[in-house]
């Protein structure tokens, strides 16, 4: 017997019963068997860099050594992110480890397995949330492909005019705003 035949393997599923037929894993999963919602928001960091550099997912995967398929499962956060890869994808993306963690709510932290108790609920994924939307980064990755600073800041300043005279708009046209403004 070798040296490393000696090592034993131990597996500390709790999900596991002594005398019962093995299990798969669950670690990291809410117990209704979706992705934690803490590895979904990691994974659409990583989505979000990545479409703002304007990589496909191909040619990250191809800096990590990983196929197009692994990269799309780490996006959706069916698969987790081991720190080792996390840091090749910082390096890659060329941001610091802790921009994947950046930005999540309170609630999303709250459903860390650390965290996780019987009584935690699910979160559904903020479906409105701009931030996720494909629209919004290419917005953003077409904005700084303007080389121009002047001319990007002139855009800049007449979106959020436009943004603000519609809110005003919107206001106006408020039933309630209405009322309170004829009292």
């Amino acid at each position: 017997m070798t040296d490393s035949e000696d090592i034993a393997v131990i597996d500390c599923d709790e999900d596991e019963d002594e005398g019962s037929s093995p299990k798969r894993s669950r670690r990291g999963r809410l117990p209704s068997g979706k992705p934690n919602p803490v590895d979904v928001h990691v994974g659409g960091r990583v989505r979000l860099r990545r479409t703002l550099l304007g990589l496909s997912q191909e040619k990250l995967g191809e800096a990590i050594g990983l196929t197009f398929q692994q990269v799309q499962k780490y996006e959706r956060g069916a698969n987790r992110i081991g720190a080792s890869r996390l840091y090749d994808l910082s390096r890659v993306l060329e941001v610091p480890v802790s921009f994947f963690f950046e930005d999540m709510d309170p609630q999303t932290a709250a459903l860390s397995p650390r965290n996780m108790t019987p009584e935690t609920t699910e979160i559904s994924n903020s479906e409105n949330d701009p931030m996720s939307k494909r629209e919004t980064l290419e917005l953003v990755r077409t904005y700084y492909r303007i080389p121009d600073p002047v001319v990007r800041r002139r855009i800049y300043e007449l979106a959020k005019a436009v943004a603000i005279s519609c809110e005003a708009l919107e206001q106006a046209q408020d039933p309630a705003t209405l009322h309170e403004q004829a009292n």
